[in-house]
């Protein structure tokens, strides 16, 4: 669907901003970061209800507002911006997106409309224990019994499955790549721990759990494929708003902490790390953009356009943080300061669907170059 105007994405922004400020604070993640579930359902009944943007991109047949993923991209960005601790990532944009890729209508009636509301919160099971997440089988495996089928097996790095009612998991099966629905209640889940606290994952066991196939069984190598372009979409928009955050509080403090009589930002080498910044956090919003534009009116272009988002916004993301610390001294470097918090999300963030050199490899592909390369020269 087309992106609305830009004055109606800026007073969206401007609206989420303004809840995240109140509901987000720095206190507020904290608070939810030591905690098994990170979560607040309360929070997560306001963004779904009252501000309707769990179910923004979710079709209004199904109970959303219809919306595309260009307004999505906004909330996810300022999520980045504010740490969100929640399982907005999970449910609002990996299942939501699994179950319209499905082609399933049934499923889609049934599920979608409790995500949009918040009611039910989803997952999707992808990764093994080594960081796979583009083989739809890794890990477990479906196989038919006489009231249905039944999941076996163990998938690693679930995000927000403590707090999910329903597990979408992706297995191999005597037909093929298949994608399954597993209530939370049959599954045995483990919490993983993390570099990033503010970003809750899992590992899930699946014992002859009863499944529900959502689509074709074998026909789930393509829902995986777009499942993952969007969540590489989705999170490129995440890491360039934190990004764009990371530069205000390097900026901010630049011009207010005082050495030798001056402010630091009046420093040569401040600000060189700062205008680098500045250029790494443009570069960044402008790749997720185009990924979010790609995502929205033009899915041929996709592939391409999320995985060189997600490469340089991880990038990105990464360093402006570091930098953020550089620029802050020996207070960024404490725990209690939120630059801390940043440098776990972004090295988190960095390797959530493939690292950068996983995304290049996968470009090489897409664009041929791969094929040039192994092409003898002269």
């Amino acid at each position: 669907m087309s992106s609305a105007p830009d004055q109606e994405l800026t007073e969206l922004r401007t609206v989420i901003r303004e809840f995240l400020e109140a509901k987000s604070a720095e206190d507020d993640v904290r608070r939810l970061m030591e905690t098994d579930e990170g979560h607040d359902p309360a929070v997560w009944d306001q963004l779904a209800r009252e501000l309707g943007l769990v179910g923004i991109a979710i079709p209004e047949q199904y109970g959303g507002a219809g919306a595309g993923f260009v307004e999505q991209a906004v909330v996810l960005e300022e999520m980045g911006r504010a740490l969100f601790c929640g399982p907005y990532l999970a449910s609002a944009v990996l299942a939501a997106r699994a179950l319209l890729e499905s082609g399933d209508a049934d499923a889609c009636r049934d599920y979608l409309p409790g995500i949009a509301d918040g009611s039910l919160v989803a997952t999707v099971a992808i990764a093994d224990r080594s960081g796979r997440w583009d083989e739809v089988g890794a890990g477990c495996t479906a196989t038919p019994a006489a009231t249905g089928w039944t999941v076996s097996g163990t998938k690693h790095y679930v995000l927000d499955a403590l707090v999910a009612g329903l597990v979408l998991v992706f297995t191999a099966s005597p037909e093929g790549p298949a994608l399954f629905a597993v209530d939370r209640a049959a599954v045995d889940v483990r919490p993983i721990p993390t570099m990033d606290p503010t970003r809750k994952l899992a590992e899930v066991v699946f014992r002859d759990a009863p499944a529900r196939p959502v689509g074709a069984v074998g026909a789930a190598g393509p829902v995986l494929e777009k499942v993952l372009q969007y969540a590489a979409a989705a999170l490129a928009a995440e890491q360039a708003g934190a990004s764009r955050r990371v530069l205000d509080m390097a900026v901010e403090y630049a011009g207010t902490r005082v050495q030798f009589g001056r402010p630091i930002g009046s420093f040569q080498a401040v600000k060189h790390l700062c205008a680098e910044m500045f250029l790494q956090v443009q570069c960044a919003a402008e790749t997720a953009a185009r990924a979010a534009l790609a995502a929205a009116d033009a899915p041929d272009e996709l592939p391409v356009a999320a995985s060189v988002a997600k490469s340089v916004c991880s990038r990105a993301y990464v360093d402006v943080a570091a930098k953020n610390i550089q620029v802050h001294g020996g207070i960024g470097f404490t725990w209690e300061h939120p630059a801390h918090l940043h440098f776990r999300r972004s090295r988190s963030s960095a390797i959530l669907f493939g690292d950068p050199h996983a995304h290049h490899e996968r470009l090489h592909r897409l664009t041929g170059l791969a094929d040039q390369l192994r092409e003898p020269v002269g």
